[in-house]
This record gives C-alpha cells, sequence and structure tokens, in this order.
C-alpha cells in the first residue's frame, strides 16, 4: 500500500476512534446510567491495553487477534 492509503486509513480511523472514545466517555453521565467502579476500571484496563497492542503492533511490524470486551 502507498503512503496516501495510509495517511487516508489511519485519519478515517484515528477520527473515528476518538470520536467512539467521546462517546463512551457521554457514559460518565450519572443521570443516564448506572455503573461501578469497577465497570469503568475494566473500560480504562480495555481500552489502555487496546492501545498498548496497537502500538505493539507497529513496533513488530505484525497482527494480533482481535479481542472482544464485554463488561
Amino acid at each position: 500500500m502507498s503512503r496516501d492509503k495510509f495517511v487516508e486509513l489511519a485519519e478515517k480511523r484515528v477520527s473515528k476512534a476518538l470520536k467512539d472514545i467521546r462517546l463512551i466517555g457521554n457514559l460518565s453521565n450519572r443521570t443516564n446510567y448506572t455503573y461501578t467502579d469497577e465497570d469503568v476500571k475494566k473500560i480504562h484496563q480495555t481500552l489502555k491495553k487496546a492501545v498498548d497492542d496497537m502500538k505493539g503492533r507497529f513496533d513488530r511490524k505484525g497482527s494480533e487477534d482481535e479481542d472482544v470486551f464485554k463488561l
């Protein structure tokens, strides 16, 4: 793949990921949602692991299996 295709896909995918992370942040509204500190911790750990795994893939130039998140 060319650099142009990488830039195009990276911009789209990172923008989508940022939007989705903001939407996850909207779940913090206690007026609309009930959750525990353990739920928040699990979400945070899962997202952090995904970012760490993504960084590792760039460092290793490889791929990993996809995880599915469940509370």
